[in-house]
């Protein structure tokens, strides 16, 4: 009999794969195995009965790797498990920036009480117009599970993709639709795109975007926002953290 607990709320899809030989308790120290999304365990203490540690994502950055060699503690994560949702976010980041949706929730907020809502709308409605991403050139940065995705996807919206990846997998080398532009100099994404979705663990100080938009999905901390070009060009970020 194992016992396991969780440190974040877990599905009930994935917890039903347990068995009768496994139990979910309330306190970590008397677990064999924890489950966990976000919370960060490096100031945790270990019971003495921990065995294994399963992150429900891909990155570990949240859980203490020397701490669990020292302890005997395997470390499992679940790479492309979300892979199809984050996708479908970064397409959402995508069409909010280029839309400016959340600039047009947030005049029609302001302007609720207005009685002529209906012709100040027509008048004001040319200044949410955004542009369409159709045409428009996205560079993916880490052809993972999910910049596989982001990358193929982007193809059939129209978009004119540009890949790199210096250690992409074969299995990922295969899914990629034959349509994504190989780039072996990272600095021609930051020149030549639109839109750059970043698929990698990573520091934003150092990118060099200097139009379009940027969507960054980070598993460090350190991510200022990105500042409009000297042009006056517009440009946003949008930050998905895997710490969240």
């Amino acid at each position: 009999m194992y016992q396991y607990h969780c440190l974040n709320a877990i599905s009930n899809v994935g917890l039903e794969v347990f068995d009768e030989n496994y139990t979910k308790v309330e306190n970590m120290e008397d677990a064999d195995a924890v489950l966990v999304r976000s919370a960060a365990m490096h100031e945790m203490e270990f019971g003495e009965n921990l065995k294994v540690i399963a992150r429900a994502g891909a990155g570990v950055n949240n859980i203490p790797l020397t701490k669990c060699a020292d302890h005997g503690v395997v470390v499992f994560n679940t790479p492309g498990a979300n892979a199809n949702g984050v996708k479908e976010l970064v397409f959402a980041g995508m069409l909010y920036a280029s839309r400016d949706i959340v600039g047009g929730i947030d005049w029609c907020l302001d302007n609720q009480n207005d009685e002529n809502i209906a012709k100040t709308a027509e008048k004001q409605k040319k200044n949410f117009a955004g542009t369409e991403i159709s045409g428009k050139k996205l560079g993916v940065i880490g052809l993972g599970a999910i910049g596989v995705l982001v990358a193929n996807a982007a193809t059939h919206m129209g978009m004119d993709v540009y890949g790199y990846d210096p250690y992409i997998s074969v299995n990922a080398a295969w899914n990629l639709s034959r349509s994504v532009k190989h780039i072996s100099n990272v600095e021609d994404i930051y020149r030549e795109c639109d839109c750059s979705n970043k698929n990698i663990e990573c520091n934003c100080l150092g990118c060099r975007q200097e139009r379009g938009i940027v969507l960054q999905r980070n598993e460090t901390y350190d991510l200022p926002l990105i500042e409009g070009t000297s042009s006056g060009e517009g440009k946003y970020s949008i930050i998905a953290s895997s710490n969240n």
